[in-house]
């Protein structure tokens, strides 16, 4: 490993999940001109990204991170972020109720366009063709045109990033996200459940809460702080080109910050300490994610994290444990004592998705039930190790997708092929996403009265 750490210092070292572009020129063209467009996210916004994230390390907050599975070119548009960070939203409130505390609001979205791939072929019949990685390298259609990875690819990618990012501060700060609103959008979802009677309490007391609020004198209209919000973007940082290309210095600073979004994170396939992504992520300060899949060992998550935390910098890593239903209680607690004994500083968040793919039907899916066990899993080990379970990663959108088994609207495998649509993994639809965010409230609001009653017990 390299000593001195430059946005290139990367090429130098081998790399996994990276497409073979057959005019390396053209590709050097398009990573010059991205490299002379604007930043997409400010240092100082991941600063402040960080900030909270040291919250959550302190136990002080809670990490809600989200968002397609691979945004696509072909279904960007305002009605699906609209749709995307209205429930995003919704889970938010219910979380920050339980809980007492604020939640962190990080989407994966404005950038999550590759995706690394378990095989580089892909077969239909008797016909092999390279594997699609995302919109961002080549297309979906099973032609081979389509699966060469294209360069001009990665300004598009650039361009519907920017347009997103646009539009989701306008939902942000200027008024759609005011609590009211949202408040009222959980009563539909109310409305239309199974489950409704288990939730309504919840949603009783934040309309007591609310209703208590006005007679205050509090209204919305007029507290910017219950009418805006802040929410965040992330990728997982597959294509070290796009991202070299969007390292820029801070001016305040004379740091390196990557201006593709404000977290990325390193993937369970790419976390090789001696490889490519590591290297690159340990030169830039924004905070950063590390997935954690059953091959990582106590041992190695150390060095990980002396590699890409060695200040020990609250907020500056999140671990993400993508385990499985059924094997989180095995992997888990090892790495969780190891961090705790060496007393480094972690946000600790479960990603209940990628350990659960199975295939049913002739459909990926996973079921909703297997996506709970391990959130559940994941809640239990925490408090048996006394470690703050942080927050949770989670593959959504905002419309009413089947592509995910189960849920209080009981999808089969035989609704799979109403609207599957998805791009590459199944993600929760909207119902399924704000049931987990109402499941997980209960579990945050036990955590909380348990810490109420042992500050009483203990004087």
């Amino acid at each position: 490993m390299t000593k001195t750490w430059k946005p290139d210092t990367w090429r130098s070292l081998p790399i996994e999940q990276v497409p073979h572009y057959p005019d390396a020129g053209k590709l050097a063209e398009v990573e010059a001109r991205l490299a002379s467009y604007p930043p997409l996210v400010f240092a100082g916004e991941a600063r402040a990204l960080k900030a909270q994230l040291a919250d959550v390390a302190a136990g002080k907050a809670f990490l809600l991170q989200g968002g397609d599975c691979a945004e696509s070119f072909a279904e960007h548009g305002a009605d699906n972020i609209r749709d995307f960070f209205r429930v995003f939203l919704q889970m938010a409130v219910v979380l920050t109720y339980a809980a007492s505390q604020p939640v962190v609001k990080v989407g994966r979205i404005a950038g999550q366009f590759a995706k690394p791939r378990s095989s580089n072929i892909e077969r239909q019949g008797e016909v092999e063709l390279p594997s699609y990685r995302g919109d961002i390298i080549n297309g979906i259609e099973f032609t081979p045109e389509a699966r060469i990875p294209d360069p001009n690819r990665l300004e598009m990618a650039y361009r519907q990033s920017a347009a997103t990012l646009n539009l989701l501060r306008a939902f942000a700060q200027g008024g759609y996200a005011n609590l009211d609103n949202v408040h009222q959008w959980m009563l539909g979802f109310l409305s239309d459940s199974p489950q409704a009677s288990r939730y309504q309490l919840i949603a009783d007391r934040i309309s007591e809460a609310l209703a208590f609020m006005r007679a205050c004198g509090i209204d919305p209209a007029r507290h910017p702080e219950l009418r805006s919000t802040d929410i965040y973007t992330s990728h997982e940082a597959l294509l070290l080109g796009y991202e070299q290309a969007l390292t820029r210095v801070d001016s305040t600073t004379g740091d390196w910050y990557a201006t593709s979004g404000h977290m990325i994170w390193i993937g369970d396939r790419t976390r090789q300490a001696d490889h490519a992504h590591v290297e690159y992520f340990r030169g830039i300060k924004n905070p950063v994610g590390l997935k954690c899949g059953p091959s990582m060992t106590p041992d190695g998550l150390l060095r990980l994290i002396d590699m890409l935390n060695p200040a020990n910098e609250p907020g500056r890593l999140t671990l993400i444990g993508r385990f499985g239903a059924g094997k989180v209680g095995d992997h888990l607690p090892p790495l969780v004592r190891a961090v705790e004994r060496e007393g480094r500083s972690v946000v600790w968040s479960c990603d209940p998705m990628h350990g659960n793919t199975i295939t049913m039907a002739g459909y990926k899916t996973r079921p909703f039930d297997k996506v709970l066990s391990e959130v559940e899993d994941f809640f239990a080990i925490h408090r048996a190790e006394g470690t703050y379970a942080g927050g949770i990663h989670i593959e959504m959108t905002g419309k009413n997708v089947t592509e995910c088994t189960g849920g209080a609207k009981a999808i089969s495998a035989d609704d799979l092929s109403d609207r599957y649509h998805t791009h590459c993994d199944p993600r929760l639809n909207a119902d399924q996403a704000i049931e987990l965010a109402f499941l997980v409230a209960e579990n945050l609001k036990k955590e909380r009265e348990d810490k109420q009653f042992a500050q009483v017990a203990n004087g």
